[in-house]
């Protein structure tokens, strides 16, 4: 009996050990990623391209774009999300809505908003899509359209609106977002200095709890008063400023938000469009035009710009952002298993050997790394009670969390300055000190349901409801 106590206690330290190693490995690759990250941000941070992004307005190799919004139930938000996208900079573009069987009245109030009415238009079916319904058109702005479709879910809409459009290049847009207006200016840009090499852009994700907006646009940013929204604010900092930022800069990035970005048209259709009953579809297309591109030998990228901002509404219960965090997980399982080819194989560059792998051993493993952290802790304490190892663990938590959510804070403040008051940073600068105590925990938690969801099968995207952030 004796030798199967101490075997465990062997054991038991031995796997503590390793997931403490693992946290300290996966700490130094953040804070390489940090430093990367911080250096390209202050480099555009000095760049003036003020100048030259009015230029841009009357250059006449700038590229038209639709705009792709799929909506359902969006009632609470599609106005002031469409109203944003009408006052934008752009030289020309059309805005197209995708009204994906919604069971709210987000059909009707665009048409008694915009004045729409139904068009007789033939659409080119370069992707299949459930049947299109109707097709209208605004008798006050002649470059917003909407398509009314049965359901199909989220790629399925997107894939329409594909279909319709007429300009080489696309927007997808969630239909809670409200742009800033040179966004696509800024977004644009690298594309068209780019010499068509850029296969996507995106831009920058940001909370619009807490903000002031009227008629589409952010007059006053500002926090929610929130905590649980407050620490989605801080996540959105880490993810994009700390990242996408690093990864960009090497052409190893495997995500554009499904929020804000832009693609070139005939390499998404080229590669099949947006894959349907997916819940991760805006990853799997990136990753799906990644192998595309090693594949054919294009020699393109995919970028992320951080300066352009898309404000979007943030869960503001504990029951929608469990389903949202769960969903984004499985997405990311399924894009991970769907092109498991990729993995470790040098035939996809870096791709393949670097950034892979460091989704699946960081991103995805993470979690499972850090709830066996939790409950090293807790076991510790009950059984031989705070010992140097407890100790060592839980300082490795902290600094795995709260340390770099407080560095991204930062970031923010030394580079972008969206917050105009002080008080606002030093909120966000204290709320990022507690993430560990309260709040990655339960994203922790989150995220293992949706790794055990997603190996059982489950592909439903969950209800999100909206109550609109714009007035």
């Amino acid at each position: 009996m004796e030798l199967w106590i101490s075997a465990f206690y062997i054991a038991f330290r031995w796997f503590g050990f390793s997931v403490f190693f693992y946290m300290i490995t996966v700490m130094v690759f953040y804070t390489f990623l940090m430093l990367a990250s911080a250096i390209q941000l202050r480099r555009n941070y000095h760049m003036t391209a003020s100048e030259s992004y009015e230029d841009m307005l009357r250059v006449s190799y700038t590229k038209p774009i639709s705009i792709l919004v799929p909506a359902f139930n969006e009632e609470a938000g599609i106005y002031g999300s469409i109203r944003s996208l009408l006052s934008v900079q752009y030289p020309e573009y059309e805005i197209i809505v995708i009204n994906d069987g919604s069971s709210d009245r987000t059909l009707e109030k665009m048409i008694e908003q915009f004045q729409m009415v139904k068009i007789h238009h033939v659409i080119r079916k370069q992707l299949d899509t459930e049947p299109v319904r109707a097709v209208y058109q605004s008798t006050i702005h002649n470059h917003l359209f909407m398509i009314d479709k049965e359901n199909g879910g989220k790629a399925d809409a997107l894939n329409a609106g594909i279909n319709f459009s007429r300009y080489p290049y696309f927007c997808s847009l969630d239909g809670d977002s409200v742009l800033e207006r040179t966004a696509f200016l800024k977004v644009m840009k690298p594309i068209l200095e780019s010499n068509d090499d850029v296969l996507a852009s995106g831009g920058s994700i940001r909370i619009a709890n807490g903000c002031k907006i009227e008629s589409g646009s952010v007059v006053k940013v500002g926090l929610s008063k929130k905590p649980l929204v407050i620490m989605q604010e801080i996540e959105y900092l880490r993810a994009f400023l700390m990242g996408r930022i690093g990864l960009s800069r090497h052409n190893l990035l495997l995500i554009v938000s499904g929020a804000f970005g832009v693609f070139n048209k005939y390499w998404v259709v080229e590669a099949g469009g947006y894959l349907k009953h997916t819940v991760g579809e805006d990853m799997e297309l990136i990753v799906r035009l990644h192998r595309m591109n090693r594949d054919r030998q294009l020699g393109k990228r995919i970028i992320y710009i951080p300066d352009p901002v898309c404000w979007t509404e943030a869960p503001e219960s504990m029951k929608y952002l469990r389903r949202q965090r769960n969903r984004w997980h499985r997405g990311l399982t399924e894009s991970l298993w769907k092109h498991k080819a990729m993995l470790f194989n040098p035939k996809y560059g870096t791709i393949g050997t670097v950034s892979m792998p460091y989704f699946l051993i960081i991103e995805w493993w993470s979690p499972v790394v850090e709830l066996c952290a939790y409950i090293l802790l807790l076991s510790s304490v009950l059984i031989g009670g705070i010992s140097e190892f407890t100790i060592l663990l839980f300082i490795a938590s902290i600094l795995y969390g709260s340390v770099f959510s407080m560095g991204a804070v930062l970031l923010e403040e030394w580079t972008l300055k969206k917050y105009p008051h002080v008080t606002d940073i030093l909120r966000l600068f204290f709320y990022a000190l507690t993430e560990t105590l309260w709040y990655r925990p339960l994203t922790v938690i989150w995220r293992c349901q949706g790794i055990v969801q997603q190996l059982l099968g489950k592909k439903s995207w969950g209800e999100m409801k909206r109550k609109g952030v714009s007035s």
